[in-house]
């Protein structure tokens, strides 16, 4: 919080610079700052798709922000047997890190407590390489076959690459009371970029939750690209520092509606609600084309009557080198 006096934000005066426009919501003219991550694909299967989901559901809580959680991971996608290294339901996962040796930690913890643990599940890498496409790996049955307490089964598998190399990969089958949980030796990590953005100013809170949640539902069909965050949104969006020393992140003021009086603001008069939707990708143009077909989504579904505009989240260009722009991001969806 701020001793500066309140900044009356019109509704006009906020639309100055925002002169792209998506089903009459006007877009701001600012951007949305990320910054590199690591990254690495995981694909589970299971039996059946009930056990597949609860064992999901398992590995990806409390992982919504590195700021406490370590990593930042959810479903990427369902896949189907057709598209699973053993013919059974499944799904991906991406986790991302703020670095290697944080992904080489929390990686096998959440694979030993959540996936171990659940009926009939096994683990795989997701990242289509071999060791020379991805020298850097993340540990799964290199450090949870001592489960087996000796009992472990190594096995190796002869696969032919894209390009007609043959590798060798390695499994372990542990024994479990319900037969084997099989899983790599270990998977490939990569480069991505964490903390995309766009912030939905609404008119009331029941307009931006359903902005919101069209927009999540458009982005999950984009590949490489995740929400983390609880439903995919978060409420809470905060800023660096605070007046606290133990704390590096805080409430961002300058969105919360309530404090319009006592903080320097952001929002015009008519927003009465905001929510952030934040994005990790394994690319920049993808989670620019998820940004797109999120914002364009969340336009669509309440127009401006929902929507007063959107808006990003950013330091000035300080905290990642990684800059979304949102007019040139949405330029091809102007109207």
């Amino acid at each position: 919080m701020t001793d500066s006096p309140n900044v009356n934000v019109t509704a006009e005066h906020w639309t100055e610079n925002a002169t792209l426009r998506i089903a009459g919501v006007p877009i701001q003219a600012t951007f949305a700052e990320a910054f590199d991550m690591k990254v690495t694909r995981l694909i589970m299967t299971a039996a059946d798709r009930r056990w597949c989901n609860d064992a999901a559901a398992a590995m990806v809580g409390f992982g919504t922000s590195v700021i406490a959680c370590g990593v930042e991971i959810a479903v990427e996608r369902e896949l189907t047997p057709e598209q699973t290294p053993d013919g059974r339901p499944g799904v991906a996962i991406l986790a991302f890190a703020v670095s290697g040796k944080e992904l080489e930690k929390q990686i096998p913890r959440r694979a030993g407590q959540c996936v171990l643990t659940c009926p009939t599940t096994a683990l795989y890498a997701g990242l289509d390489g071999d060791r020379s496409i991805y020298p850097n790996r993340v540990p799964i049955g290199k450090a949870l076959r001592y489960f087996g307490d000796g009992m472990q089964i190594s096995k190796q598998v002869l696969q032919t690459n894209a390009d007609g190399r043959v590798e060798a990969i390695r499994y372990w089958r542990i024994p479990v009371m319900d037969g084997e949980f099989v899983c790599q030796h270990d998977v490939g990590r990569t480069e991505a970029i964490g903390g995309g953005n766009f912030i939905l100013l609404g008119r009331s809170m029941p307009a931006v939750s359903n902005a919101c949640r069209a927009a999540v539902d458009a982005i999950r069909q984009m590949p490489g690209v995740i929400t983390p965050f609880p439903g995919g949104a978060t409420r809470s969006g905060s800023k660096v520092g605070s007046k606290y020393a133990t704390l590096f992140a805080s409430t961002n003021e300058a969105f919360c509606p309530s404090l319009r009086k006592i903080a320097e603001t952001e929002l015009p008069d008519d927003a009465a609600a905001v929510l952030e939707v934040v994005l990790d990708g394994m690319s920049f143009d993808e989670i620019s084309d998820a940004m797109k077909a999120g914002i364009t989504a969340a336009c669509e579904s309440v127009g401006r009557e929902g929507l007063v505009g959107v808006t990003a989240g950013n330091y000035g260009g300080k905290l990642g080198r990684h800059h979304f722009k949102l007019h040139d991001i949405m330029m091809e969806r102007s109207s």
